[in-house]
């Protein structure tokens, strides 16, 4: 599970087997027992579990600020 970035109290990461075939680029953000997954392109909330509305805003600010740092981990590990 290679973690990305921490920031914050939220840890983003993707998991080392994403599928076969994998899923497009998403990211996954956890902080706690709370957990979400966002797609990258464009960035959008996918699923998440626990968050509230002001974090999942936040979360999803964080994501676009790093979205081409979180694109480019992503095509690096999978490439």
């Amino acid at each position: 599970m290679p973690v990305i970035l921490r920031l914050k109290n939220y840890r983003f990461f993707f998991y080392s087997n994403e599928g076969n075939p994998p899923e497009p680029h998403h990211i996954h953000v956890r902080s706690g027992h709370k957990e979400a997954k966002l797609w990258l392109a464009p960035v959008a909330m996918c699923r998440q579990t626990g968050f509230s509305s002001r974090e999942v805003r936040e979360i999803i600010t964080i994501t676009n600020i790093y979205q081409t740092v979180f694109q480019g981990a992503w095509n690096e590990y999978f490439a």
